[in-house]
């Protein structure tokens, strides 16, 4: 067969087999007829994903996306594909996966056995633990010593359900308040309205490093829970998700994550040129060498 032909019928064969693949998938059918691929960010996730002085989305899991669109692009054999990014808060971003709005949520969203009875989550991304944020001058070294203070955690979170729990497990009689976004709820410490701010440790850090005294605040050493993050796609759609799912797994894998984590996490990031200076952790490592969408806190821990 000359090299021409053979050519024409392995481009021929990959299109077919993403043809194929589309109509197995809704949401890839969708992406095929309209040329629009709907990612859901957020404003204020640094460095995951949040918009900079220039009103430009962008972060570590926005660019983790962009490698599913071009992957999702190659797969349907599409010459281009539209991007539409989305803002979504962290109530609003699994309703909007699961009636179609959005088809991946690029944020910075915890992966866990209860959201996972409603949409469906990529390879883990990254893994962090729920602390608090407060001024060094609260002197905040633990859970308990929010005993009868007023605390703030993000509407819609694990964070904000696990320390109404603890609450009452506890019998704290804490007064807890709800923000609209990570971003109102660093302004309540900031001014007062809050002692601590309950939150994953990566965003408490870089919400303090960009904020007016970085140093003014502490972030507790007290884990209160292991949180894997993973971007989210829709729970019945089988088909999208392999193509999603080993997209991200062969970034791990091939090591083009490694790049990528550095930009975002090693290096001075857009507006303020603040380096949050996070190693890659042994057990995100791990997740890497070893891709896994697991909701079991238990999964990332090493032996």
């Amino acid at each position: 067969m000359k090299l021409t032909k053979l050519i024409a019928v392995l481009l021929g064969a990959g299109m077919i087999a993403g043809a194929a693949q589309a109509q197995e998938s809704p949401t890839l059918k969708r992406i095929k007829e309209n040329g629009t691929l709907n990612l859901g960010v957020r404003d204020s996730s640094i460095p995951f994903s949040y918009i900079d002085d220039k009103q430009q989305y962008q972060g570590y899991s926005i660019d983790l996306c962009m490698k599913v669109a071009n992957a999702i692009q190659k797969q349907l054999g599409m010459t281009s594909l539209n991007i539409k990014m989305t803002p979504v808060t962290s109530a609003t971003r699994i309703p909007l996966i699961a009636n179609g709005t959005i088809d991946l949520s690029c944020g910075s969203a915890t992966n866990n056995l209860e959201r996972q009875k409603q949409v469906s989550f990529a390879p883990t991304m990254f893994i962090t633990a729920n602390r608090l944020l407060a001024k060094k001058s609260a002197n905040i070294k633990s859970l308990a010593d929010m005993k009868g203070k007023t605390i703030v955690s993000t509407s819609g979170t694990s964070n904000i359900k696990q320390i109404t729990a603890l609450n009452a497990e506890r019998n704290l009689g804490m007064n807890i308040l709800a923000a609209k976004d990570h971003a109102e709820a660093f302004l309540m410490v900031e001014t007062g309205r809050a002692v601590a701010f309950a939150m994953d440790d990566i965003l408490l850090a870089s919400l303090a490093a960009s904020s007016k005294a970085p140093n003014d605040y502490a972030i507790t050493d007290e884990a209160l829970s292991v949180e894997p993050y993973a971007i989210i796609q829709r729970r019945d759609d089988p088909a999208f998700k392999k193509v999603v799912d080993a997209a991200i797994s062969k970034v791990y894998t091939s090591g083009d994550v490694e790049a990528i984590y550095k930009k975002w996490f090693m290096s001075a990031i857009p507006p303020k040129g603040i380096n949050l200076n996070v190693p890659m952790s042994k057990e995100l490592k791990a997740v890497f060498a070893k891709p896994t969408d697991s909701g079991d806190p238990a999964a990332y821990v090493l032996h």
